[in-house]
């Protein structure tokens, strides 16, 4: 004899887990979608009013209980199902029955995904956007303050922290961007598609689109319940923001060590030695890089999972891709959280970083620059000169802070069998980190008056999309308030 359904291991593992996520995740989107699902059927004249009513009414009593008041039973299927199964013992069968005309699970499931999708990218945006906002401060505090800059890992030229926070703001812009383009993918409405070729009822999509405060409609009702773009655009975006962050986070590891000496890591985010008395360990941030690769691993596993399933309805765009996609909105939310504290409370080591900005022959690329402008040599003879001159220095042991005028005119004998006409006082002014930066000054360099102009459009910028976000979630409260409004008038 076939057994009844379900199978223990199949409630175990699948119903029961897919369950309690739609209990965390979609229990009010579904309460909101079918308060406006009535609205709409009885404005089109599809159901009585009557019928709308004792559904809204039905829908109330249920919120007003609570989703506990809605544990797993063995033998119903989803929470769908039970939810409906009430509203019909609550309204009565022919007036709750009336609930699923011109719907089925299959749209009204990618559009509860779409709802409780949607609250969450507006809510990592808004810790985005509150990270910019502290980085932000930092880097306007640090405008003038010294520091090397680094390529392949080795001191390069000096920097100021304002200038390299300036283009951290820049990345963390960009994936801002990338949240709002993916808002926009998810707040659409798929609701009216049905189970995939819409209904045969004179349905008004738009009307139920608005009740619940999506910008629009999935025009069409094939890609309404087959499309999964809403769900990698998200992670897309996840991984865009978890990857800039990650890099970023290997360079403050970096500038935290005792050897570099550049951060000042507030003592509440540093964790001490069991054994080791001197221990200050920037926990906080071997933290942020695990979490960032969870958040990453949990991306990659929404994408790996629409790769290759049919364009159409199953389980495996639906209850299967809710857990991994929720894991990696609230992961990357836990690190931003994190960063956010973290910058809030960090100090730097300005002495240090100013004594270290000259080091290492960081300023070597004025020198030359020097020996075009003041003598009128073609940079690559001047790069070809400077460079013998550092080859000797670091040769004999020479730091860059005793570096001499002699030491340049012995290298310039060897390339071109003459001396320089230079100065020493230029000399020594092409080697002050300082002077290289005010230097800079051209559009997005490091001088500080440069750095403060890109800070100024990257605020602008930043203004926008807190009006972006005021937007978007007042357009959700008003949707609420009329959803309200046209219940309360059935």
């Amino acid at each position: 004899m076939p057994g009844s359904f379900p199978h223990p291991v199949y409630s175990r593992h699948v119903l029961q887990p897919a369950y309690a996520d739609t209990q965390a995740h979609l229990f009010e989107p579904m309460l909101a979608a079918h308060e406006a699902h009535a609205v709409m059927l009885a404005e089109c004249n599809i159901i009585t009013v009557e019928n709308a009513a004792a559904l809204v009414a039905a829908v109330a009593t249920i919120r007003a209980a609570g989703v506990a008041a809605y544990a797993y039973q063995p033998g119903i299927e989803d929470l769908f199902f039970r939810i409906e199964g009430e509203i019909i013992a609550l309204a009565g069968a022919d007036y709750g029955g009336n609930l699923q005309l011109a719907r089925s699970r299959n749209d009204l499931g990618h559009a509860l995904a779409r709802m409780a999708l949607r609250t969450r990218v507006l809510a990592v945006s808004e810790r985005v956007l509150a990270l910019r906002t502290a980085v932000m401060a930092q880097a306007r505090r640090h405008l003038n303050t010294l520091m090397p800059g680094y390529t392949h890992t080795q001191p390069a030229q000096p920097v100021t922290l304002a200038h390299y926070l300036a283009g951290v703001l820049t990345f963390l812009a960009h994936d801002q961007a990338k949240l709002t383009d993916a808002y926009a993918t998810v707040n659409l409405s798929p609701l009216g598609a049905a189970a995939l070729t819409g209904t045969g009822f004179p349905i008004d999509r738009q009307r139920v689109a608005d009740l619940l405060g999506f910008d629009g409609i999935v025009l069409s009702t094939q890609h309404a319940i087959g499309g999964g773009e809403y769900l990698t655009d998200t992670v897309f975006a996840v991984q865009a923001l978890a990857v800039d962050l990650s890099r970023m986070t290997h360079d403050l590891l970096v500038r935290a060590t005792q050897e570099a000496n550049a951060l000042h890591i507030d003592d509440s985010f540093i964790q001490i030695s069991s054994i080791m008395p001197q221990k200050r360990n920037p926990v906080v941030l071997e933290h942020l890089r695990a979490r960032l690769s969870r958040a990453l691993g949990y991306a990659q596993t929404v994408v790996t999972q629409c790769h290759n399933i049919p364009y159409g309805d199953t389980q495996d765009i639906e209850d299967e891709i809710l857990p991994p996609l929720f894991h990696a909105l609230a992961t990357i939310e836990e690190c931003l959280d994190l960063y956010i504290a973290f910058f809030e409370t960090l100090a730097l080591n300005e002495a240090h970083l100013r004594a270290r900005a000259g080091e290492g022959f960081t300023t070597a690329t004025e020198l030359a620059d020097t020996l075009v402008r003041e003598t009128r040599l073609p940079f690559r003879l001047a790069h070809k000169i400077v460079a013998g001159m550092v080859q000797t220095a670091v040769k004999a042991g020479v730091p860059s802070s005793r570096l001499t005028l002699a030491m340049l005119q012995a290298s310039a004998r060897e390339v071109l069998g003459h001396a320089l006409d230079l100065s020493a006082a230029q000399f020594q002014q092409a080697l002050d980190p300082e002077h290289f930066v005010t230097v800079r000054s051209g559009v997005g360099g490091v001088a500080p008056a440069a750095t403060a102009a890109v800070l100024n459009e990257l605020q602008h910028a930043l203004d926008a999309g807190f009006a972006w976000l005021d937007a978007a979630q007042a357009r959700l409260a008003v949707a609420t308030s009329r959803r309200n409004v046209a219940t309360e008038q059935r």
